[in-house]
């Protein structure tokens, strides 16, 4: 482990961060978690399908 992180982490030991901040980071966390697992139980890889776009023309 790097000893800057060291250093971060003892520093957040002696003096946490505000209730909300952690609130905040916990709920942006489970959001990421929530929309994983919804892509894992549904199947939706949407970023690699191929998209189908046509050109239509009109004579």
């Amino acid at each position: 482990m790097n000893p800057h992180w060291l250093l971060r982490a003892s520093r957040w030991a002696r003096n946490p961060p505000p209730l909300k901040r952690v609130l905040v980071v916990l709920a942006i966390v489970a959001g990421c978690l929530l929309l994983a697992g919804a892509e894992w139980v549904f199947d939706w890889d949407i970023g690699s399908q191929p998209q189908r776009n046509r050109i239509v023309t009109t004579p």
